[in-house]
């Protein structure tokens, strides 16, 4: 059987120095356009939300756009938005059964490269209605993204970062969109040629991304992964990694210090300590963890 992250785990070493980056949000400014644009659309769809749509929006996006779950995998994603909607009364008050996920949630929690060869593996192997389900809902996913996200070029800064990280550092994507979609951005745009891996759902979660392409290779403090969620700095501590935050709404003055300070910092050896602490508190401020509709109602507003 064919291992999927064998480009990973076979990386050949170039540099004393390794950059993961990730994609979507990250290095493309495509994560409003993904989501509001192709995901939720078909959770409303394949999951039959219409009579919630609004509350299935709402939640949808607070999970994928703008909270600390920011730029997790799909299918807890969508896991987390199917809770949110069963805690709020104007769902129970419409009547509107929610679908019942448990095989999915058994799945998301057993499987580590949770993407969709390994769910219609799942789907062939069980039978299981609600793992088919949500195959279908992926698959069309995918289908609007290939059809709708084009022309979207990476934020400003990414180019001229790579052309400088180049020649001293080797260079993995590391995110949790399928290959298929990275690959097309990434050469879309004339960038792949930058990297040595590019890394998506199918090689396994991006702390294993970091892992299989780090074992053995790297010093820990030669390491660093560039992202704009929580999960990607919590991806880069667990292999003791540095993080280097992309400031969701501040992108472009997030890569353009990465540019000119960040990066020669870490190739210089004072990118940890102090610089990196001061970035990681002005990422935790941007990412709430409570819903608007929570705070609303905390702060008694209705």
């Amino acid at each position: 059987m064919t291992d999927a992250a064998a480009p990973l785990k076979n990386l050949k070493k170039e540099h004393e120095f390794l950059v993961g980056i990730d994609s979507d949000g990250c290095a493309f400014d495509t994560m409003e356009i993904k989501h509001k644009e192709c995901f939720i659309p078909n959770i409303i769809k394949h999951w039959e939300l219409q009579p919630v749509s609004k509350y299935a929006r709402e939640a949808g996006e607070f999970v994928n756009l703008y909270s600390k779950w920011r730029g997790i995998n799909r299918f807890p994603a969508l896991l987390m938005v199917f809770d949110l909607l069963a805690e709020r009364d104007e769902v129970r008050k419409r009547g509107v059964t929610l679908p019942e996920v448990g095989s999915l949630r058994k799945w998301a929690e057993t499987e580590t490269k949770l993407g969709n060869p390994a769910l219609k593996k799942a789907v062939e192997e069980s039978g299981d209605p609600v793992l088919a389900r949500a195959l279908d809902w992926s698959t069309a996913v995918n289908c609007s993204v290939a059809d709708i996200v084009r022309c979207v070029p990476p934020f400003p800064y990414v180019r001229e970062s790579l052309e400088k990280m180049w020649p001293l550092a080797d260079i993995i994507v590391v995110s949790a969109t399928p290959g298929e979609a990275l690959t097309r951005e990434w050469e879309e745009h004339n960038i792949a040629n930058y990297v040595k891996v590019i890394a998506g759902q199918e090689m396994g979660s991006k702390k294993e991304h970091l892992a299989y392409a780090v074992a053995g290779r790297y010093q820990p403090e030669h390491v660093l992964m560039i992202g704009d969620a929580p999960g990607d700095m919590k991806a880069a501590r667990s292999n003791g990694a540095l993080f280097y935050p992309i400031i969701p709404g501040s992108e472009d003055e997030s890569w353009r210090r990465f540019y000119e300070e960040a990066f020669d910092r870490f190739i210089g050896g004072t990118y940890s300590g102090g610089y990196e602490e001061r970035l990681i508190e002005e990422f935790d401020r941007c990412l709430p963890d409570l819903p608007p509709w929570k705070l609303r109602a905390v702060a008694g507003i209705h």
